[in-house]
C-alpha cells in the first residue's frame, strides 16, 4: 500500500483485515457483510486477506494443544468446578456407578432447568437410599433431612410411562405399604414425611410403582413394583 492510497481505501484494506481475522463486532461484521454485496472491490480486499492468511498458514507446523488446556478454558468460561455433589459427600457415588453418572451428565447438559436447579440435597442426611430398576431403566436416589422432616428425591434415570405416574412407598418389616406421594415430572424435589412415618424409614424399604394419574386409588400400589432401594443409616 502506498502513500498514494485513498484514505477510505486505506481504511476499507483494515477493516477487510479485521474482518478476515474475526474481530470486528457483530454489528460491524453485518454491517461489512452488507457492503460486500454491493461493492465488488470490497469483496476483492477481503479476498486478498483471506489468500494471504491462508499462506500464511501453511508452512506452521500443527502443535498439540497441552493435555490441561481444555479444562483451564473451561474453567475460564464457566468458572471453577462446583463442589462436590451430596451423593459423593455420602458415599452414593460408587454405588450409583458409571450408568447413573453419564445419567447425570446428560441430564447436566440438556435440562432447560439449570437456571433454577429446585430443592437443594441436605448436607446431613439421615437416611439415604439407591431405588433402582434391576435393568436399570429407573434410577431414584433418596435422602432423609431429619431437620426439616422431608425426603430428597432426585431422579437419574428413568420416567413415568405416558398417561401414568411414578408414586414412593415406604414398606416396613411386614406392614403394609404407605404412599409417601406421587413423584412429579421434576427431576428433584422434597417431600414431607409424616411424623407417623418417620421412625419406620430406620430399615425400612422404598418402592417405586406405576399408577393411573392422581395415584393409586386403593392407598396400595396397584400397578407394577418398578424399582426397590433398602434405606440405611447414614
Amino acid at each position: 500500500m502506498s502513500a498514494d492510497t485513498p484514505e477510505s481505501k486505506r481504511d476499507d484494506i483494515a477493516l477487510a483485515g479485521e474482518y478476515a481475522l474475526g474481530l470486528l463486532p457483530d454489528d460491524e461484521a453485518a454491517a461489512f457483510e452488507a457492503r460486500m454485496v454491493s461493492e465488488p472491490d470490497l469483496r476483492a480486499l477481503y479476498a486478498e486477506w483471506s489468500e494471504a492468511l491462508v499462506r500464511m498458514a501453511d508452512g506452521a507446523a500443527e502443535v498439540a494443544p497441552p493435555a490441561a488446556l481444555a479444562g483451564r478454558v473451561e474453567t475460564r468460561l464457566f468458572g471453577a468446578p462446583a463442589r462436590r455433589s451430596f451423593w459423593a459427600r455420602v458415599g452414593m457415588d460408587g454405588l450409583l456407578g458409571g450408568f447413573a453418572v453419564a445419567a447425570l451428565a446428560l441430564l447436566l447438559i440438556v435440562s432447560p432447568d439449570l437456571r433454577d436447579p429446585g430443592p437443594q440435597a441436605p448436607d446431613a442426611p439421615l437416611y439415604r437410599a439407591e431405588i433402582a430398576a434391576e435393568d436399570g431403566s429407573l434410577l431414584i436416589a433418596a435422602g432423609y433431612d431429619a431437620e426439616s422432616a422431608e425426603l430428597y428425591i432426585e431422579r437419574l434415570a428413568g420416567q413415568a410411562l405416558p398417561g401414568r405416574v411414578l408414586e414412593l412407598w415406604l414398606i416396613a418389616g411386614d406392614n403394609p405399604p404407605v404412599s409417601l406421594g406421587v413423584l412429579p415430572g421434576k427431576d428433584r424435589i422434597r417431600l414431607p414425611v409424616a411424623e407417623g412415618h418417620r421412625d419406620a424409614l430406620d430399615g425400612g424399604v422404598l418402592a417405586i410403582s406405576d399408577e393411573p394419574p392422581g395415584g393409586s386409588p386403593t392407598g396400595l400400589p396397584t400397578g407394577a413394583v418398578l424399582a426397590v432401594g433398602p434405606v440405611t443409616r447414614v
